[in-house]
């Protein structure tokens, strides 16, 4: 950490470049001689990747920006403070700390948080940014959480992990084993520290490996944003042995979309299938990811197109889960069918359908954007259909 990047001219400089091409700056001179270019540029694109992801951070002077992997690892500002809300207490320790944005959050719900992080010039830029920040109940220590944890005296309210998706080449990983630290190895520590452990892992990791790998899961909550999984949240409660609830959960500007459900019920709920109706329904990422085709259906009184055709439709207009179009036409799938659309430009999705996106437009001539929506799909009796949707107000 380069405590000369901090100086009043130094982030001046930051500011003023935010929208600057950082290839084309990367080939000027710094005009700092204590601040490299590189330097500069690296604090440039940190700040702005900011903007969205940690608007507190990016509206806040004088904070240390980390390697853009860092960065792009890290929790985004929203999805922190919603894990923050699932958990509280006197005493919460973050043992994966790296840029510091859920020890952040989990200090305005803990009393004291202690941020390990053996990166010492990252554990440095956190304890910055905490001071930076105004917060003063977290307590930085450049050290590996799992061996703090082993010296730690004390029982923790909560224990937090984030295991690093990179092996030592820097590649990326997906199974919990393969993590770094290893949670299925460490849990029995993890367990004789706290009775509270908050897990966060991937999106890519499945869900039933998860429960199976991990003991006493209460809870596992999908978070997505703005329909993209971002992370699972595994909350586990030493001793619990009942069925887990899942939570899915999808952030968009408009607000939260929200389904729950008991893991056991999965797939206990009949489904019903019909042909389009006057509503089509695509659940959103988080539902798409949790598994639960059926429970949705049911839950919603929404009938499926097909069992392998995760779409859903109805007569009325729900306030369903993900997205909601308006059936405007559907067509048998053939080549003169598109031509009777008579569309210049549409959304193309394919759900479990044979040819790919690309083919269909190469085959269709129909371009990116516009108002119109086509699903190239299957229906209730196996029969390859084009369903021309717009969305639905209301």
């Amino acid at each position: 950490m380069n405590k000369a990047v901090l100086e009043t001219e130094v982030q001046a400089y930051i500011a003023r470049h935010l929208n600057a091409d950082p290839i084309a700056l990367l080939l000027k001179k710094s005009p700092f001689p204590a601040v490299s270019q590189k330097e500069l540029v690296s604090q440039i694109i940190g700040k702005k990747k900011s903007e969205n992801k940690l608007p507190t951070w990016f509206a806040t002077q004088g904070i240390y920006y980390p390697p853009k992997l860092n960065l792009a690892q890290t929790s985004s500002e929203r999805t922190a403070a919603y894990k923050a809300a699932l958990v509280k207490g006197t005493t919460l320790a973050d043992i994966t700390g790296g840029f510091g944005v859920d020890a952040h959050a989990f200090a305005q719900t803990f009393q004291k948080v202690y941020h390990l992080e053996k990166q010492v010039d990252l554990s440095a830029m956190a304890e910055h940014n905490f001071k930076v920040l105004g917060e003063d109940n977290i307590q930085t220590i450049a050290t590996d959480g799992l061996e703090w944890l082993q010296t730690y005296q004390e029982v923790l309210d909560c224990i937090y992990v984030d295991p690093s998706r990179r092996d030592e080449s820097k590649n990326k990983v997906f199974l919990l084993e393969d993590c770094q630290p290893n949670v299925v190895q460490a849990m029995d520590l993890l367990l004789k520290k706290s009775d509270i452990i908050l897990v966060k892992t991937g999106p890519l990791l499945d869900i039933s490996a998860g429960l199976h790998q991990l003991p006493h899961v209460a809870e596992l909550h999908i978070v997505a944003v703005d329909n993209e999984v971002k992370e699972l949240l595994w909350l586990i409660k030493k001793g619990f042995a009942g069925d887990c609830n899942v939570h899915t959960r999808n952030f968009q500007r408009s607000g939260m979309q929200r389904f729950d459900f008991p893991y056991n019920e999965l797939a206990t709920a009949p489904a019903a299938y019909s042909e389009p109706l006057t509503y089509l329904y695509e659940p959103n990422a988080a539902i798409m990811k949790s598994g639960a085709f059926q429970r949705v259906g049911a839950a919603f009184g929404v009938q499926k197109l097909h069992p392998n055709t995760h779409l859903y439709t109805a007569e009325t207009l729900l306030g369903f889960p993900g997205r909601r179009f308006e059936v405007k036409e559907v067509l048998p799938y053939k080549k003169s069918a598109l031509k009777s659309l008579n569309l210049q430009k549409a959304h193309i999705t394919r759900r479990n359908f044979r040819l790919s996106v690309a083919q269909l437009r190469q085959q269709s001539r129909i371009k990116e954007g516009g108002d119109d929506y086509l699903f190239f799909t299957t229906g209730p009796r196996g029969q390859a259909l084009v369903v021309h949707v717009r969305k639905a107000s209301g």
